[in-house]
């Protein structure tokens, strides 16, 4: 999630992130942009419901779409999510049937829930709203910036094979993507279909594999997700992201 502690620090670097945005939206749509709005004094994507966030996302095999996101630990509160647009027409309903579930040390148990929604034809920049109302009928507000943009995918990723047994690898690497400082691995063993390994944020185009993780005649595969912010005040989490194809290979005995 979010990091407030960072928050302040982040909103510095907004005008030189926003220039890039808009040099990035207007050679993709190939028209004029809309001006990137000043930091809010407060964080707009938190309310004491729980955490609102939307995602420009680029994933392979099918074309960009939205991904919105609520986190809660008041998930059996929570009566309906909706979702609007920038000029307020409602853009979905969230269905609450559908989550993540987090397990934390210590902590409340956490549902996130997750909407994927096709990019309209007429998406555009701007605050997209969240409206959470709780069985008790009290109504919380969220929001998020969105610039829409589709961000390029990961590729050049190594180890990487179609045929064939390699040795036991020590490190993944990947070729950098425009406007992606930040990264996230994926492994999942294949034989049981289990996400066996998922990075930390990494701001490097390599990482190197925890000792032992890697078994001999394993098979496996990995992805790797691209992001632009990590954490701001605007985008929240991050607001464009993309997901690499899946590279498999096959560890040695």
């Amino acid at each position: 999630m979010a990091r407030k502690q960072n928050r302040k620090s982040l909103s510095g670097k907004l005008v030189l992130l926003g220039v890039s945005l808009l040099c990035a939206v207007s050679l993709a749509a190939g028209s004029e942009a809309s001006p990137i709005p000043s930091p809010p004094t407060h964080d707009p994507h938190y309310t004491d419901a729980g955490f609102f966030d939307m995602h420009v996302c680029n994933w392979p095999d099918r074309a960009t779409f939205f991904l919105a996101l609520f986190s809660t630990e008041r998930f059996q509160e929570v009566k309906s999510i909706e979702v609007f647009r920038p000029d307020g027409r409602k853009l979905v309903s969230m269905d609450l049937t559908r989550y993540r579930l987090l397990k934390r040390k210590d902590k409340p148990e956490k549902h996130v829930f997750m909407k994927e929604i096709d990019l309209p034809a007429d998406a555009a920049d701007g605050w997209y709203r969240a409206r959470i109302t709780l069985n008790n009928g009290q109504v919380y507000r969220a929001a998020d910036y969105l610039v829409i943009y589709s961000m390029g995918i990961v590729s050049g990723m190594t180890p990487s094979q179609s045929t064939g047994e390699i040795a036991i690898p020590t490190e993944m690497k990947w070729s950098p993507v425009a406007g992606a400082p930040y990264y996230r691995v994926y492994i999942t063993d294949k034989w049981d279909g289990k996400v066996i390994y998922e990075s930390k944020l990494l701001k490097e185009t390599r990482l190197s594999l925890p000792p032992g993780l890697i078994k001999p005649d394993g098979y496996y595969s990995w992805r790797v997700q691209a992001r632009d912010v990590d954490g701001n005040i605007l985008f929240g989490d991050f607001n464009h992201g993309s997901m690499s194809a899946e590279a498999t290979f096959t560890a040695a005995p």
